[in-house]
């Protein structure tokens, strides 16, 4: 928490200082009382004339016992009057104390939120920068748990370890102070007695911290299941598979149920715990202190002693809280352990300590030798291919031959394990990571669209888009037609994924979206693949308007659509097998050729 404080001291200071006089009003109500006793029962002698003020027990108690006798001779030595005196004293006090409260709530509730807003950053701008690869292992429900479950209970603990830090410690250390003035033998005799509860109820608060780990997994896994069924839901009513996900789910929901219960039961025990040994131990400190008040001559002042036990009857509520923070700070740190793997995962896709910039896209692509291994396992072995500037190339070959794999490697959403990739003969790792990424458009086979609307869609990525040249690009995609007839025209929210749009609209407005960020170099995963005859019959035409003057990477499923390519490459088990022209590739009669006619038998 300390980092994120940082140049916030100031404001730590304020409210240290408003708790602080919130616990020295407090104490003042309480203060009011032995004075008051004694005078009111002649155990001292009133003072008439003014003493000063003194930053000590006696000096203290013999200012107040000076303001009350004034109080009382100036109202003909009625003692009434004097409990009228104590009795506004306690109000203002009472007011004062609370005015101190909320201002140190006040302070400190936009100070806790500022550090999970920057904490929820850092994980957000993490997850956006971790590679591609380190979430195959991460389920989405998991994730999202992270930034919700996990957040709130590192919220929660801040507070905690807030009050923990800034507080709490300053109205123990005062109460120790006053009660130390009042009787050091007695102050002695309770210090004894405090570590003793400590120790216990510090002990239950540890062992809460494995069961909220497997707390928050568990919600985790619940999260994964539903975000899983909303997006299989067609399927899962299509197979009649309703019964076996709520077997699934249940079975995870009564392992929560049961490590819920269980938290509860320590969590709760923790405060009366606490309040029952807080009691037990006012008990034995009134029968000691009672025995020193009762000796002949007294040990401590039956006023003071009254006032002792009053302190320490206001010093249990803390101590009962510090059972409370220290369960949410061990439930804080179980969240910021999940947190944490996020955060601080290694990103090993990131720019050279002085990168070159890439302007524009001049000459030539080369993979040279280029291998991929994903999880030990080699994906890609050995590749190389050269790919002009203008030319269009397409990658063909069975599911699972790495060409996706293969095109992922360009803008480097996964580094080379082996060889090289070079952009006008220079190494694209030595560019900015960015400036790569800016010459690279990518339109995919299933469209990516966001819960926003058609215009901040098609212009993703531009904080300042330009509306004409939005709505030139959706004119080029043959997407402007049907925009237009949203009711909202290019401002309409198409909703979670695009749901509004149908399936060659969300792919028109994802090739509108490539032809406004206008790349020099394009990658094409067959994006007609799984649209109906007149959605395809569009959205290709929109896709040769798109490769104008490009250079193009495409991967084709149809090998019909890339007859025309520049030079066709042939993958097979992570190699190629094959390159050359849809012409060369037919008479050679080799792998190429067994794909084409497969296709047109199965057609």
């Amino acid at each position: 928490m300390l980092p994120f404080l940082k140049g916030k001291y100031h404001i730590i200071l304020l409210y240290m200082t408003a708790n602080l006089l919130s616990v020295v009003f407090t104490t003042l109500t309480v203060g009011m009382i032995s004075p008051f006793l004694d005078i009111l029962f002649d155990k001292t002698t009133p003072i008439t004339q003014n003493p000063g003020i003194e930053l000590s027990r006696d000096g203290i108690s013999q200012y107040f016992n000076y303001l009350l006798t004034h109080y009382i001779q100036i109202h003909n030595n009625d003692k009434v009057q004097g409990l009228v005196f104590v009795v506004i004293i306690l109000i203002v006090s009472t007011i004062l104390k609370n005015v101190f409260l909320f201002l140190s709530r006040y302070i400190l509730n936009p100070l806790r939120n500022d550090i999970i807003r920057k904490i929820r950053r850092n994980f957000y701008e993490k997850m956006i920068a971790l590679p591609i690869g380190f979430f195959s292992n991460e389920r989405k429900g998991d994730i999202m748990s992270r930034m919700t479950n996990d957040m709130h209970a590192v919220e929660v603990s801040i507070s905690s370890t807030m009050e923990l830090l800034f507080s709490t410690p300053i109205t123990v250390v005062f109460y120790f102070v006053i009660l130390m003035t009042i009787s050091l033998k007695l102050f002695l005799f309770l210090l004894v007695l405090l570590p003793l509860a400590g120790l216990l109820i510090g002990r239950i608060s540890k062992s809460l911290k494995k069961s909220t780990q497997n707390n928050q997994e568990r919600q985790a896994n619940l999260l994964a299941i539903v975000e899983e069924t909303l997006g299989g839901l067609r399927i899962i009513k299509a197979f009649k598979a309703e019964n076996n996900r709520k077997e699934v789910f249940e079975k995870e929901n009564t392992h929560l149920f049961q490590i819920n219960n269980k938290i509860a039961m320590r969590r709760e025990l923790a405060s009366p715990l606490s309040e029952v040994l807080g009691i037990a131990i006012l008990g034995v400190v009134v029968w000691y202190g009672g025995s020193m008040a009762l000796k002949n001559p007294p040990e401590i002042e039956p006023g003071m002693f009254i006032m002792f036990i009053s302190l320490f009857y206001f010093l249990i509520d803390p101590l009962k809280k510090l059972s409370q923070l220290f369960y949410n700070l061990h439930q804080g740190a179980a969240g910021l352990d999940r947190i944490h793997k996020i955060v601080d995962a290694e990103n090993n896709i990131k720019n050279t300590s002085n990168p070159l910039p890439l302007k524009t896209f001049k000459d030539k692509i080369e993979f040279k030798n280029v291998s991929f291994l994903y999880e030990n396992k080699l994906v890609l072995e050995n590749i190389s291919m050269t790919i002009k500037k203008g030319e269009t190339v397409a990658l063909v070959g069975a599911s699972g031959a790495g060409k996706s794999t293969l095109v992922d490697l360009l803008p480097r959403l996964h580094d080379v394990a082996q060889g090289e990739i070079h952009i006008d003969d220079i190494n694209i790792k030595t560019y900015a990571i960015e400036d790569v990424r800016a010459q690279i458009g990518v339109v995919s086979q299933d469209p990516i669209l966001f819960n926003d609307t058609l215009s901040r869609n098609i212009a993703l990525g531009y904080e300042q888009p330009n509306e004409k040249e939005i709505e030139q690009a959706a004119k080029v995609a043959n997407a402007h037609t049907f925009i237009l007839q949203k009711e909202h025209g290019y401002n309409s929210m198409i909703g979670d994924r695009g749901v509004k749009l149908s399936g060659g609209e969300k792919q028109r407005i994802t090739i509108a979206r490539a032809i406004y960020k206008n790349p020099a170099i394009l990658i094409l995963d067959e994006a007609t693949s799984s649209l109906d005859t007149i959605s395809e019959r569009q959205v290709q035409d929109a896709i040769e308007q798109l490769m104008q003057n490009r250079t193009s990477i495409v991967i084709a499923h149809r090998l019909s659509t890339v007859q025309n390519a520049d030079k066709i490459i042939v993958l097979d088990k992570g190699k190629i097998v094959e390159q050359g022209t849809h012409t060369e590739l037919m008479a050679k009669g080799g792998q190429y050729q067994n794909l084409v006619n497969m296709q047109q038998v199965l057609s």
